[in-house]
């Protein structure tokens, strides 16, 4: 589903119209129906009620006593389907504007620089047919945002400045789309819907269907705005979910009285039943040609929309199967034959009233050869589906499987559980809006069938992306200017197709032995369930094994991970790139067994770190050793499959290629890391030696790092210290028993780059695809410690909301507007970051405008607005996770990089609790004025070379602003080399370790 988000970050504290008070009490007609028989799960601890408006709006209140963030939604349903037809984009420019003031609320920043300074953030979204707005806030002051929140939808300003004003902003979102495959594939896709079909429309909107055409047309776009939101922004067509810490009760006396003065202009709710691909638009086969090196191939079907069959899941039925990766499926097959990666098989709604079920595959180089057999094979699966018909077991088991996850599901944060349900609460019966897509009540095989039949020859699109047909793309999609080619499919290829039967290779997937049988919680006693940090169970020369029982969230879940660190992994660039394919190969070599355990609830993954391979498992306790015992085993006694590795060299070097069409901010960090980063391959030394790899050194490469490792692991959850021990003793006695432990110095960590006192580096590259370029600003501020950590965080909470809404909203800089903390290798400074259309060199010169006007602005600020920044920064960081997983990662996160300071967020509140705005003040001064003798600065630029790009330099304001800066930067030092550059600078000590944790390898005395 197409996905245009505004983005709109949080900003500082009310400013301008007065926050009228929530009345008490309110008339009992402004609710027409409450609703009190939500199904929820037994483990849900939240308090529910549903409420219908006399304005026919629907509301979900959550009371959440324990909640350290409050939060709400609004969904409208309409979205750019919608849009005039002479105005594409519309819908989206209008979600846009109305964060930009209200007739109550006009300041243009009100609502962002609120939500700032009380710890909250916003966002919207638009899509085919809905948007979105959200926010997250202090649960202290959300009757005070609502009543900024809800202005919205009653009386919003569309101003004449800021609607020129952010006309850019749109723009700019969309030429940041334009070079991204995801925007460019979607767009053809609907471009070659019937002409008729709104399906078709360019949603994002730009410069010219919101400004240039408009204006030759006499088109007032601020009275269409207005227009807009009167004809489609009416209450019996929106829904608003909010989460809060008061009672049900005192959350709806709060969102009654506002919430009731939208209007009810009795809008039927769009929808399209007709699809946009009648049969006339299928039978068709498509060539595109992407900006990265991608290669995949796509065979999709219209369907009608399945969303009112949710109690029988038919789509999901057929998702499950058609997606499957296990003995059996498909993907096994066609990976078999070397023609594919990955595959994703299954259903999506286009709008209401029409959606699509498709078989998405990354091919390989062979596979492009074999497109049709491709084809071919998913017609043979269909028929085997068709023959054995649907499986009540099949269905049960899925039923299973979601009564369970719905049952022990992990409570969602309330930013992302209010975007989540506002949608689900137009489309299901509000007794159903919790449990709608995991309990599935109604066995109809009749259902499957009928969609079954839809999987035809007759009725297929099909779509391939590669480089390699770009002689064939001779027509252009004229938003996005794709290249691509649609032609029929021959009648005898459908023939074909029609007749195909599965062989022996192609069946059911056998019963799931991954679910779950043990359910309970642990009730032994362990100590550290009451303590904040995990302790040391086991120690080795090899291994050491951290542990800690759960006693908060109080689920049958556990969360494994350990990194088999190496030395060697990192030590060349060779060995950086074996590495890289070696865990590429050991994801595909376990696919087919583990996706069993992912179905039931066993999430898990393969990665690297730095110098490490990391394992991750988690979910389910019941049978995670089965799992891990698997992974750690296929780790350690692997070797290569000659054919895979060709397939994942061959990935993994175009991985590397691709990065080049990347976001130029993404150029710019990738840069600073290079600048930054003690010892760091670049991506053309990394290319090099991948080019180089063989099977037979990739499997003497494992030997030596299998040889040459220490194993850091760490379990925390539902799970008995004895249980804990046996899984560590399990991975250590895989590792060959030759294996030696490191040195203590070889499992030092990597250091970062210190600038020195007064310096100001400029490292510029050039970047050939995007229109866009990009500066990077980075003020170095030391060594991480405490206090320094949490002086820089104030700094970066103040300069937050102001930095976007200057950078971005006033000045129109570019869509991409960045400001926050840099934190790597035990080092931190200040980074500000601004993708644009303008020159780097104009764009850090408003950056450092607006630094100067910045230091102004925290002199003149007062006592009060000081502490409204910390007491919201301190409570920032005292929340608490709402996962069993995002707690143990912050553990895992003091455990690799060797502090292990598990009580961070508390003795950091502390220190922060006694910083004044004077020492706040001292410490901006010292690290970010211009005027100190002690800043250290690193500039990046990434310039754009592409046709039309800001390195033309045709901009006269952008000229003159270059001859006016040319003695400032004169002062940056050019960082050409970056070897001659990083082997004269000192490097910043690493930060010490607190708890007396002993240091990890051997000692060696004289």
């Amino acid at each position: 589903m197409s996905n245009y988000a505004a983005e709109a970050p949080a900003g500082p504290g009310p400013g301008g119209a007065r926050i009228s008070p929530i009345p008490v009490e309110y008339t009992s007609y402004s609710v027409l129906k409450r609703y009190n028989d939500i199904v929820k799960s037994k483990e849900d601890k939240r308090e529910y009620r549903g409420l219908e408006l006399t304005n026919r709006l629907k509301v979900l209140l959550v009371s959440d006593p324990t909640t350290d963030k409050s939060a709400g939604a609004m969904a409208v349903n309409v979205g750019y389907l919608s849009d005039p037809d002479e105005l594409p984009g519309l819908a989206h420019f209008c979600e846009h504007m109305l964060f930009l003031g209200t007739k109550k609320y006009p300041q243009e920043n009100e609502y962002n620089k609120f939500l700032s300074e009380h710890g909250g953030s916003a966002n919207a979204y638009t899509s085919t047919d809905y948007t979105t707005f959200y926010f997250d806030v202090l649960p202290q002051h959300l009757a005070e945002v609502l009543d900024i929140f809800s202005q919205f939808f009653i009386c919003p300003l569309f101003t004449e400045s800021a609607t020129g004003r952010e006309l850019s902003a749109v723009n700019s979102e969309h030429e940041n789309n334009v070079c991204n495959d995801t925007w460019r594939l979607n767009q053809f896709n609907k471009s070659t819907a019937s002409p008729d079909h709104p399906y078709t429309k360019f949603g994002t909107g730009n410069k010219q269907t919101l400004e240039v055409i408009p204006k030759q047309k006499g088109i007032d776009v601020r009275k269409e705005l207005l227009k807009f939101h009167h004809t489609w922004y009416s209450a019996n067509i929106m829904t608003f979910v909010v989460v809060g810490k008061e009672s049900l009760d005192e959350l709806e006396a709060m969102i009654v009285p506002l919430f009731s003065a939208i209007e009810d202009r009795d809008v039927t709710p769009p929808s399209w039943p007709e699809h946009p691909y009648p049969p006339a638009r299928c039978r068709k086969r498509a060539y595109c040609l992407p900006i990265k090196d991608l290669r995949s191939l796509s065979i999709e079907f219209p369907i009608p929309d399945y969303l009112k069959h949710y109690k029988s899941g038919p789509s999901y039925y057929l998702s499950h199967l058609l997606g499957h990766e296990g003995p059996g499926s498909l993907l096994a097959a066609l990976k078999n034959k070397g023609w594919v990666d990955s595959l994703e098989g299954g259903a999506r709604t286009g709008a209401r009233g029409f959606g699509f079920f498709g078989v998405h595959v990354d091919l390989t180089e062979d596979g492009l050869d074999h497109i049709d057999d491709i084809v071919n094979m998913v017609f043979q699966y269909i028929s085997m589906l068709r023959k054995v018909g649907p499986q009540r077991w099949v269905w049960d088991e899925q039923r299973e499987t979601l009564s369970t996850d719905f049952t022990y599901r992990d409570v969602q944060e309330p930013r992302s559980f209010v975007i989540k349900h506002v949608h689900l609460l137009q489309e299901f019966p509000m007794e159903d809006v919790l449990s709608a897509y995991y309990l599935l009540t109604e066995w109809k095989p009749e259902l499957i069938e009928e969609l079954q039949s839809r999987l035809v020859p007759n009725n297929v699109r099909i779509g391939i992306v590669a480089k390699r047909f770009a002689d064939k793309c001779t027509q252009i999609e004229p938003w996005y200017g794709t290249k691509y080619l649609q032609e029929d499919i021959e009648e005898s290829k459908i023939r074909e197709w029609e007749g195909a039967t599965a062989g022996p290779e192609l069946h059911l997937p056998p019963p799931n032995e991954f679910l779950p049988e043990r359910l309970e919680l642990e009730t032994s006693s362990d100590p550290t369930t009451d303590s904040i940090a995990p302790i040391i169970l086991k120690d080795t020369p090899l291994m050491r094994l951290w542990f800690k029982r759960d006693n908060e969230f109080k689920l049958p879940k556990a969360y494994l991970t350990l990194d088999m660190f190496s030395p060697l992994s990192y030590a060349e660039p060779e060995s950086c790139a074996l590495l890289s394919v070696w865990v590429l190969l050991v994801r595909d070599g376990l696919q087919e067994y583990a996706y069993a355990a992912d179905l039931a609830g066993l999430r898990w993954n393969v990665t690297i770190s730095k110098q490490a391979i990391n394992i991750e498992v988690e979910g389910y306790d019941d049978k995670q050793h089965v799992l891990l015992d698997k992974i750690v085993e296929y780790v350690t006694n692997f070797k290569t499959d000659h054919k895979r590795f060709k397939i994942m060299k061959e990935n993994h070097i175009r991985a590397i290629k691709n990065f080049d069409a990347e976001q130029p901010y993404q150029h710019a960090v990738y840069q600073q890391s290079l600048c930054l980063t003690d010892v760091v391959w670049t991506r053309c030394e990394l290319l090099a030696a991948a080019e180089e790899m063989t099977p037979e050194k990739l499997d003497t490469f494992v030997g030596r790092v299998l040889r040459k490792m220490h194993v850091e692991a760490l379990m925390v959850g539902n799970i008995t210290r004895e249980r804990a021990l046996s899984m560590a003793d399990n991975i250590e006695n895989k590792l060959p028993k030759d294996a030696k432990p490191l040195l203590a110095q070889e499992m030092t960590l990597y250091r970062e780059v210190e600038l020195g006192k007064g310096s100001w580096f400029l490292r510029r590259t050039e970047n050939n695809v995007h229109k866009s370029s990009c500066a990077l600003v980075y003020y170095a501020c030391g060594p991480r410690a405490a206090r320094t950590n949490v002086a820089l965080e104030l700094v970066a909470h103040a300069l937050t909301e102001p930095a976007f809404n200057v950078l971005r909203t006033k000045e129109q800089l570019g869509y991409i507007v960045f400001t926050g903390v840099r934190r790597s290798n035990g080092a931190q400074g200040l980074r500000l970051v601004v993708q644009s259309d303008r020159h780097p060199d104009y764009v850090e010169e408003r950056i450092e405008a607006f630094l100067r006007s910045s230091e102004e602005d925290l002199e003149k600020m007062s006592e009060e607005q000081f502490l409204q920044h910390r007491s919201t920064l301190a409570a920032q960081r005292l929340e608490r996770p709402k996962r069993m997983a995002t707690k143990a990662r912050r553990m895992w996160a003091e455990i690799v990089t060797q502090v292990y300071n598990f009580d961070r967020p508390r003795m950091e509140v502390e220190q922060l609790n006694t910083i004044t705005k004077e020492e706040l003040l001292q410490f901006y001064k010292k690290h970010i004025s211009a005027q100190s003798a002690d800043r250290q600065k690193l500039s990046v630029q990434v310039v754009s070379t592409a046709r039309g790009g800001a390195a033309h330099a045709d901009n006269e304001q952008d000229k003159e602003q270059d001859e006016d800066n040319q003695q400032d930067k004169a002062q940056a030092t050019r960082i050409e080399d970056l070897v001659e550059f990083k082997s004269r600078r000192r490097l910043y000590p690493l930060p010490a370790a607190l708890g007396g944790v002993p240091r990890k390898g051997r000692h060696c005395k004289l």
